[in-house]
């Protein structure tokens, strides 16, 4: 009977704390350098603090599933970049530049003195330009499904090609171009999802910033920051891993095989191992 009872209290206890954790997170909104709100939820309260950084069209929900994992841990803020999410719109050029100032405006608004940055796609050059913003703070940049080749550029012909094509129907055109960043047999509810959520974002936001990704231009940044740059990617595209450490000594990459663009939500289990891994050794200095 006393066994029975503390299992009873046991499950009691879960259903009362469980929404107390999932509370723990706090969410704020910082004014960005050119006066947009930008939305962030923080939780976690140890160092270093691990800054997401989410992807082109998205926004700070693409980290989920990572956020109460790593939060045990650490610090994690999530932020929504301006133009995306909850955050406001109204930027006169949306460019990588002005994303990383968004990041450095929360890691600023939450005196944050040690941070690893966690950028996928765009998010990963946003990261490395507030890392170049941040000396001394930053320790670490990961880039997730993103840094495959530092020194790849685009023409004027392919940018206007892309930016063309986005111009005429942005909607339509990202709809088709966030199904192709997919492997073959991935769970269509995700991809339908991801899909419809990328191609209902603002078209002003998407074109300006893919207009202002074309021209980035990464080998400044990689150059001058001097912290650890690693990658977790999917083996969908080709990382040049010797290129790229002809500009970043310390770059090293862990692939997820068989997987699309968005690793961290298509398999957060595996993702999560691997991320978990890379902070250790950043933290550890290795």
């Amino acid at each position: 009977m006393k066994r029975v009872s503390i299992v009873m209290l046991a499950a009691l206890l879960a259903v009362v704390l469980g929404p107390l954790c999932a509370a723990s997170a706090r969410n704020g909104t910082v004014k960005s350098q050119d006066g947009i709100p930008l939305s962030y939820t923080v939780q976690g309260k140890d160092t270093p603090a691990i800054v997401f950084v989410h992807c082109w069209s998205c926004d700070k929900s693409y980290w989920k599933d990572q956020l109460p994992y790593f939060e045990k841990k650490y610090t994690v803020v999530a932020l929504d970049l301006a133009g995306h999410g909850d955050s406001g719109l109204g930027r006169a050029d949306w460019t990588v530049e002005s994303f990383a100032a968004d990041v450095v405006a929360v890691v600023d608004a939450l005196k944050l003195k040690k941070v690893i940055l966690v950028g996928h796609s765009m998010g990963g050059p946003v990261s490395l330009e507030a890392a170049r913003m941040m000396p001394g703070r930053v320790i670490g940049v990961i880039g997730v499904d993103t840094f495959q080749d530092f020194g790849e550029t685009y023409s004027e012909e392919q940018q206007k090609q892309w930016l063309d094509a986005f111009q005429a129907d942005f909607s339509k055109v990202t709809d088709g171009f966030v199904r192709s960043m997919f492997a073959a047999g991935a769970d269509t509810a995700i991809v339908d999802r991801i899909a419809a959520d990328m191609a209902s974002g603002p078209p002003e936001v998407g074109i300006g910033a893919m207009k202002n990704m074309l021209r980035y231009d990464p080998a400044p940044a990689v150059r001058e920051i001097k912290v650890p740059i690693r990658g977790i990617n999917a083996d969908k595209w080709p990382t040049n891993v010797e290129g790229n450490k002809k500009l970043a000594a310390s770059f090293s990459v862990k692939l997820m095989p068989g997987r699309g663009h968005f690793v961290q939500i298509e398999d957060p289990a595996t993702f999560n191992k691997l991320l978990d891994e890379t902070i250790a050794e950043i933290v550890k200095g290795k």
